[in-house]
């Protein structure tokens, strides 16, 4: 059975902060995956600093071959003490996955920071690690094979902290993270609504002034789920009967999104199109209906609204973008992309609609092309595999 990792991670900066301590670098392959979360001493442009050199230097000496022994050991040898606390100035969890005959084998290292979660079957799944001292550090080490549903999330003891001495007397306990994240894994299939939520209460419980840098990163091993998207005529009349087979082959989830589009497999695929009226809101065109397509929209209106929704919700994700739990065209589109589907095929027609040339056009609308292309950047941003087809 097939399987994808989906990998995704949420931060947000102690309050007054431009940068964020916290530091999350993966790179994922169809042979492995390497990522590595690290918290920097204190906040702001050195924490940053320590917390990105410590990244890099796991990422790619494990990348390049490296032990795990001797990646730890340069980073440790790397990031000396604070002189004054004489604490580590960088803490990490290291996660390497292996990817072989379609099993998952996860090898986790963690140095000074929260102990992950682990959940399967909607349980937390307690882990027996092995410590170990490189130096005079001491490093816990442990290993699990991952199951399709299976989830593991990483947070910084930012998460921990929230809400001291405001919401909460003694912080957010881990138990009770635990708790609430076995709960959100168990309801949510994709890691980006995990975070999204979980980032969310994190905030709240800091009063919107968070402080200390907080970061989530989950990964969930999930079986794929694939969407096309056709978006815009083609730029001759010759592929209409192209596009039409794209949007009958196979069993993908299928997207219309432009009039013109919807009309064109209207009369090639002999189906009916049926306008939902009561779905029309004051910026974004009615849905429509039709067999065979999960959603039908309106074109570059609610394509540049949904860009802006998911844009928000990347940078944002513990403001009003959370949920996409209205009925319009763009709420619809946002939730399909971001929580329905792992793998994303656009297909994207090329013809020049005059009106979105037209200087009393809105200005951000004005380029059909590169409202999807900007789409297209933050989907792979939320760790969507993406194809572009242009006819």
């Amino acid at each position: 059975m097939e399987k994808f990792l989906d990998i995704n991670y949420k931060s947000i900066n102690k309050y007054g902060e431009e940068l964020c301590g916290d530091k999350v670098e993966y790179i994922n392959d169809d042979e492995s995956c390497i990522i590595v979360l690290s918290d920097g001493l204190g906040s702001g442009v050195k924490a940053n600093i320590l917390a990105t050199m410590t990244t890099k230097i796991a990422v790619t000496m494990l990348k390049n071959g490296a032990a795990i022994y001797d990646t730890i050991e340069t980073i440790i040898n790397t990031l000396p003490e604070c002189k004054v606390r004489k604490l580590a100035y960088s803490t990490f969890t290291i996660i390497q996955i292996n990817k072989k005959n379609n099993e998952y084998n996860a090898y986790i290292a963690e140095y000074d920071s929260p102990p992950y979660f682990y959940y399967s079957h909607n349980r937390s799944i307690p882990i027996d690690k092995n410590e170990w001292i490189i130096g005079s550090k001491k490093i816990y080490e442990s290993n699990i094979r991952l199951d399709l549903g299976d989830s593991i999330s990483v947070v910084s003891d930012g998460a921990i902290h929230a809400g001291i001495g405001q919401m909460l007397n003694l912080g957010w306990s881990w138990d009770e993270i635990n708790d609430y994240l076995k709960n959100l894994n168990f309801i949510n299939n994709s890691s980006q609504i995990v975070n999204g939520n979980f980032i969310g209460v994190c905030s709240s419980l800091y009063n919107n002034k968070p402080g200390d840098d907080t970061t989530i990163l989950t990964i969930k091993l999930r079986k794929p789920e694939y969407t096309d998207v056709f978006i815009g005529p083609p730029s001759s009349k010759s592929y209409d009967d192209f596009l039409a087979q794209k949007m009958i082959e196979g069993t993908n989830k299928k997207v219309i999104c432009g009039g013109t589009t919807a009309l064109i497999a209207q009369r090639v695929l002999n189906k009916n199109l049926e306008v939902d009226l009561d779905s029309m809101k004051e910026d974004v065109p009615p849905i429509a209906y039709m067999d065979g397509f999960a959603l039908v929209t309106e074109g570059v209106l609610t394509v540049g609204k949904t860009l802006r929704n998911i844009k928000n919700y990347n940078e944002n994700s513990f403001k009003d973008a959370l949920e996409f739990n209205e009925y319009d065209g763009s709420s619809l589109l946002s939730k399909i992309l971001i929580e329905e589907s792992t793998h994303i095929n656009f297909y994207v027609g090329k013809a020049v609609n005059p009106a979105h040339q037209n200087p009393n056009f809105p200005a951000t609308f004005n380029i059909k092309l590169k409202i999807i292309e900007d789409l297209i950047k933050e989907l792979r941003a939320s760790g969507k595999e993406i194809t572009v087809t242009y006819i």
